[in-house]
């Protein structure tokens, strides 16, 4: 029987994998963290497929010349490669995308594709994050169930760049739908929060819900902390 291997890191992504390891044929195995994905422990399992759902860490050359190892982008590649491209995405007024798993090179989200699946970008990051754990679920179905050969991706290619916390900053030219948007596409656990600056106290936004024109959030005070951030970032759209 076939081994299968799940590194993965977001608690919405390990709830997933409880349910379709159950309900798919082969033995699962799940990782949670960099300590645990050494030759080694691959080596011993010599797993069918290793899959990425979300990891923060660069795997090692040596795991992916060696096994299939595949990942999954949240954009309709070659559009979209590289970082953060949730807010990539809903900051360009993108609110559609494709999932893309791909097999992993040593070029980043460059490799051939598996299969692409449709997906919305509605509600707050990890609304959307908890979305794409099940829209995942499905594709890894689909991989094991048929094997698919991946292809080289084709069209032009455009990247993103990885935001960093300055960009955070919330403009003060938004619109409310664009104020809404730039809120919500922040709003997940270990993310930057939108945030304004007040003296030497932060205003995190989130919770954004907009309704008839009309705005609401949740507004967190972080207590002088803003020399972090000495420098407002001006947004504007790039195409990597």
């Amino acid at each position: 029987m076939a081994n299968y291997i799940v590194a993965t890191i977001h608690p919405w992504n390990i709830e997933a994998f409880k349910h379709y390891s159950d309900k798919l044929a082969g033995n699962w195995h799940l990782i949670t963290s960099k300590d645990e994905l050494t030759v080694e422990t691959i080596n011993k399992l010599n797993p069918k497929y290793i899959f990425f759902p979300h990891w923060s860490w660069i795997v090692p050359n040596e795991i992916i010349s060696n096994w299939p190892c595949v990942c999954f982008h949240m954009t309709d590649v070659p559009f979209g490669r590289g970082g953060s491209p949730l807010q990539n995405l809903i900051i360009r007024g993108i609110n559609k995308t494709k999932v893309s798993a791909l097999q992993m090179t040593k070029q980043l989200d460059a490799g051939p594709v598996y299969l692409k699946h449709p997906m919305d970008l509605n509600g707050s990051a990890v609304d959307i994050f908890k979305q794409l754990a099940v829209v995942i679920a499905d594709m890894i179905t689909d991989i094991i169930n048929s094997n698919p050969t991946p292809v080289e991706q084709s069209g032009d290619i455009i990247c993103f760049e990885r935001r960093t916390p300055e960009q955070s900053v919330i403009p003060s030219d938004l619109s409310p739908i664009k104020l809404y948007d730039f809120i919500r596409m922040l709003d997940a656990p270990s993310y930057p929060k939108a945030f304004i600056k007040q003296g030497n106290n932060k205003l995190e936004f989130s919770d954004a819900t907009l309704e008839n024109g009309s705005l609401t959030a949740k507004v967190t005070i972080q207590l002088n902390t803003v020399k972090a951030f000495p420098k407002p970032y001006s947004h504007q759209n790039k195409k990597g």
